[in-house]
């Protein structure tokens, strides 16, 4: 029999499933029942049809870029381009003929047909500026003068053209900071940050984690041609972790528990057993029972661990219970409980 606790909808297994008014959680691509991602939505949705810049702000992967786009897809320039750049990728020496576009001829290397900017390029359109705190100060002058005057010059031209663009830009940066260090222009703050939206970290919203992780399961499941369940454990596993990663985090975890699990049922052992998958120092190192997965810079000991905890886990998986692991592997019931424990 199936039941609700809470926003989550549970069958006899006890495992999370989606429910059929599922769709009211949603805002395009956006999942969330908390109450301060319902006002930040809320509030882009009554902007969107303005042109009035939007400054997004908030740590990575929290979903800054699916906030550009509900606003673009709501704007009255919808049909028109939507162009994302990510202002830490422009090349030095090459930012403002990326931005303005240049004339024929006008520097060593340059087409001879000339180029549009992205400036151009988003014209009638909706321009993100991701990671605008990376913006060198020239390019940051320069960006202040069209939304200023509202034209621009291509790089070795002598035409004024006018700009008709919508600009959003996201950075997880302080911005205020980076103004009092010199690095971001005070002006151009203002000017960007007409409308702002926080987006809160998922600690804050541990609300939408059970949602979010039904959302991704289901997404995965139909990517990968399976059929998986979240048990109850995990979900409630899930709730109580730390995402410093936020919501891409939650998402890169659960497709790795649909790809990585054998059982239809996830649970908090196919869970741990995909945390042993680490991160450590910037190298990452699988755990697995093939030993050329395994990095030999940290101690022994915790090398031993993890791949005892991964053998008796497949153990139990194998035989279908502690005690019949342990028969197999002539060790006491106990000691296998023990261990898995740690």
């Amino acid at each position: 029999m199936e039941k609700y606790d809470g926003y989550v909808l549970y069958d006899e297994d006890n495992c999370a499933i989606i429910p059929k008014d599922f769709n009211k959680y949603k805002t395009e691509n956006i999942i969330s029942i908390n109450d301060k991602m319902k006002d930040i939505i809320s509030l882009c949705l009554r902007v969107a049809k303005s042109d009035a810049p939007v400054l997004i702000t908030g740590d990575s992967g929290v979903g800054k870029e699916l906030l550009t786009e509900l606003i673009h897809n709501n704007s009255n320039r919808k049909e028109e381009s939507f162009i994302k750049i990510n202002c830490a990728s422009i090349v030095d020496g090459l930012k403002e003929s990326e931005f303005f576009g240049y004339e024929a001829g006008s520097f060593t290397g340059a087409s001879r047909f000339g180029k549009k900017g992205i400036i151009e390029q988003s014209q009638k359109g909706t321009l993100f500026l991701d990671e605008i705190g990376e913006m060198s100060l020239n390019l940051q002058s320069a960006l202040l003068r069209v939304i200023q005057d509202g034209k621009f010059l291509r790089v070795g031209g002598y035409k004024e053209i006018k700009s008709d663009i919508r600009i959003i830009c996201a950075t997880n940066r302080d911005i205020k900071d980076l103004v009092e260090q010199g690095l971001f222009r005070n002006d151009l703050y203002f000017r960007l940050n007409v409308i702002p939206a926080f987006i809160p970290p998922l600690s804050e919203r541990r609300d939408d984690i059970p949602i979010l992780s039904l959302y991704y399961t289901d997404y995965f499941n139909k990517k990968y041609n399976t059929t998986k369940k979240l048990s109850r454990n995990v979900i409630e596993a899930l709730i109580d972790k730390e995402w410093t990663g936020n919501v891409r985090e939650l998402k890169n975890k659960i497709e790795r528990l649909i790809l990585i699990t054998i059982n239809g049922i996830i649970t908090i052992e196919d869970l741990r057993y995909v945390e042993s998958i680490n991160q450590k120092e910037g190298s990452v190192y699988y755990v697995n029972q093939d030993i050329d997965y395994f990095e030999t810079n940290r101690p022994l000991k915790e090398i031993m661990d993890e791949f005892e905890y991964n053998i008796l886990t497949k153990a139990v998986k194998e035989h279908g219970s502690i005690r019949k692991a342990a028969k197999a592997l002539s060790v006491n019931p106990s000691t296998i409980s023990r261990k898995l424990k740690k």
